[in-house]
C-alpha cells in the first residue's frame, strides 16, 4: 500500500510541476533550432502555424504537376495502386511544343485530376514520370471542409476546347484516310 501512495504522489508531483511551469514564459524558438527539444521548462506545445516542425527533404506530401512539362503519357495513372490519378488525352494534329528537357509534346491533356483523398502517398507516380513533371511538395496541410475539394485539377482545357481539338484530329484522320484511299485507287488504275 505504501508503494502505491508513494508512486501516485511521485506522478502527481511531476504533473503539477509541469502544470505550474507551463505558465512561465519561455523564449520561442523555431522547431528547426538545435536546442528546441532540449528545453525542459515551459510548454512543449508547438504553436502551429507560427511554429512548425522541420520537414524532411524526402517527405511525401501533396502532389503537384507542372503541366508545361507533362507529355500526357499516362504512366502515372497506370502505376497508381489506388487509381487516384485520372487523365484524358487528345492527340494533336502536329507537335504542340516541348518540355523543359526537350521532349516533344504531341498530346493535349483534356483532363488531369488527382484525388488526394484516395492518394496513399507512395510516390510511385513521381518515379515513373519520364519528364519529372509530377512531384511531391513539402506542403502537408491542406485542410478542407468538403472532401470533393481534395480533387485537384491541373488541366486548364475547357470541355469546348477539348471538343474542338478532338474534331480537328478526326478531320485530319479523315483527310489522311481519303488521301490514302485516293493513292491506292490511283495505283490500281495505273497498273
Amino acid at each position: 500500500m505504501n508503494k502505491i501512495i508513494k508512486s501516485s504522489l511521485k506522478g502527481l508531483s511531476i504533473t503539477f510541476g509541469h502544470l505550474f511551469s507551463s505558465h512561465r514564459k519561455r523564449k520561442v524558438l523555431p522547431a528547426s533550432d538545435d536546442n528546441y527539444f532540449k528545453q525542459l521548462g515551459g510548454t512543449n506545445t508547438i504553436q502551429y502555424p507560427h511554429q512548425q516542425l522541420p520537414i524532411p527533404e524526402v517527405g511525401r506530401y501533396q502532389l503537384d504537376v507542372e503541366m508545361d512539362d507533362c507529355i500526357v503519357c499516362d504512366l502515372c495513372a497506370k502505376v497508381c495502386p489506388v487509381s487516384c490519378i485520372d487523365i484524358e488525352s487528345i492527340k494533336a494534329t502536329e507537335a504542340i511544343g516541348q518540355t523543359s528537357d526537350g521532349t516533344t509534346k504531341r498530346l493535349y491533356a483534356a483532363k488531369f485530376e488527382i484525388d488526394m483523398a484516395k492518394c496513399m502517398y507512395c510516390g510511385l507516380c513521381t518515379i515513373v514520370c519520364p519528364t519529372e513533371c509530377i512531384v511531391m511538395t513539402n506542403e502537408y496541410d491542406r485542410s478542407v471542409v468538403d472532401i470533393k475539394d481534395l480533387t485537384y485539377q491541373f488541366s486548364d482545357m475547357t470541355p469546348e476546347m477539348a471538343a474542338q481539338k478532338r474534331l480537328e484530329f478526326e478531320q485530319q484522320q479523315a483527310e489522311r484516310q481519303a488521301a490514302k484511299l485516293a493513292a491506292m485507287q490511283k495505283k490500281e488504275g495505273g497498273a
